[in-house]
């Protein structure tokens, strides 16, 4: 009788860390050059390369990869980190349209590209710390 075999995370299913490292640079890239994320932009530093190795590390663990961003920084606390940062509907929206484009582009089962999305969107949603603008 053989031990059956594990079911692969979602970390190894996005190619492990070369995925992982695909899908962030892709999303940043994105943001970087993309109208459609022109707000949330501005909200980040000149350079995008401290964006990138944080989610980089956060999306490696929270995927099922080794758990470098709870070393390194300590608990996400996404919320409390994101405060400083106006974050309403319009920048949300353009947060996830990066995120969806790199979703979409990767190589990844349809399922995990959903099931990702759904709860990518719910953590979205949960970092709007801004009403939306009147007007």
């Amino acid at each position: 009788m053989s031990a059956p075999t594990p079911t692969p995370t979602p970390y190894e299913l996005l190619g492990g860390d070369a995925g992982i490292r695909r899908l962030v640079d892709r999303f940043y890239d994105l943001m970087d050059s993309a109208p459609e994320a022109a707000n949330v932009r501005a909200l980040h530093a000149a350079s995008l390369q401290a964006s990138r190795q944080k989610l980089y590390l956060y999306l490696t663990g929270w995927t099922g990869g080794p758990q470098w961003y709870v070393e390194q920084r300590g608990h996400p606390r996404l919320r409390m980190r994101h405060a400083p940062f106006p974050i309403a509907t319009r920048e949300r929206d353009e947060w996830l349209w990066c995120m969806d484009q790199a979703l979409s582009e990767h190589s990844m089962p349809d399922a995990l590209r959903e099931s990702l999305r759904q709860q990518l969107h719910a953590l979205a949603d949960h970092m709007r710390n801004r009403e939306d603008a009147v007007g």
